[in-house]
């Protein structure tokens, strides 16, 4: 158990997991402070579509030190997590292995987040514009790909437009990543949730928040949560953990 009330309980974090979370909490509290610069973080910042305009390759590590300034709730989640798991998973592998593992999650989250919207992008866009024009959906489709294929200006336009506004940001993925990462390090380490009195172990849990977080994705295409790069953040570092097993580095040089 952490003691709160000591003066050194800060100091006793890890510099890697200390950092990552000072990094995070000054970028979002300057979104807070400084007018207009949470929509000029977004939109340089920000995780966008690769065919967007404003999508910069960049992004795909920028985007997992911005939070939205609209919510405490998110980076709250994130940088307590961050703070309970982090810590003990950098003492366990040290601090280079910990960072690139919690980069690989949060790239990894980016990507599949980018394969993801390529694959729905324009079933995603052609529901929406739609019923706002009063016709179907493949009389909608009929009209937008011969508006392509014509290349009409005002067309591209409006397309533009939405492609810029498919925006990802926040250090879940990565987040998701520590969370199997523990489970893999301490599987039989009992945990609980919220409300449920009764202990969960932690390879079953992170089993659950994995199967919740699939059929989150695939039932609410119109959620703001990115549930597949949560997704992406759990395969990439099932990835690395298996690479670490195989090669009996699982649990580092500190373990």
């Amino acid at each position: 158990m952490a003691n709160f009330n000591s003066s050194g309980w800060f100091s006793s974090i890890p510099p890697v997991t200390k950092n990552l979370i000072i990094i995070n909490i000054i970028v979002w509290l300057a979104e807070i402070i400084v007018p207009g610069f949470s929509s000029t973080l977004l939109r340089f910042g920000g995780l966008h579509f690769y065919k967007a305009e404003s999508f910069n390759p960049v992004q795909l590590v920028t985007y997992m030190f911005l939070h939205s300034p609209s919510s405490i709730a998110h980076i709250l989640f994130n940088m307590f997590t961050l703070w309970m798991f982090g810590r003990v998973l950098e003492q366990v592998w040290g601090a280079r292995r910990f960072l690139i593992f919690y980069f690989v999650c949060g790239i990894g989250a980016a990507v599949v987040q980018e394969a993801v919207w390529a694959l729905t992008w324009q079933h995603d866009y052609i529901a929406g514009i739609a019923p706002l024009n009063g016709r179907t959906y493949d009389s909608m489709k009929q009209i937008v790909d011969m508006a392509a294929a014509q290349g009409n200006t005002y067309f591209k336009e409006g397309m533009n437009m939405y492609l810029n506004q498919m925006l990802t940001v926040g250090a879940s993925g990565a987040i998701f990543g520590l969370l199997l990462g523990f489970a893999f390090v301490f599987p039989n380490i009992p945990m609980y949730l919220f409300f449920i009195p009764v202990p969960i172990k932690a390879k079953y849990m992170v089993a659950g928040y994995a199967v919740l977080e699939f059929f989150l994705g695939i039932g609410s295409s119109t959620s703001t949560v990115a549930h597949f790069a949560h997704l992406g953040g759990l395969i990439f570092g099932l990835i690395l953990l298996l690479i670490w097993k195989k090669q009996g580095t699982l649990r580092g040089p500190n373990f």
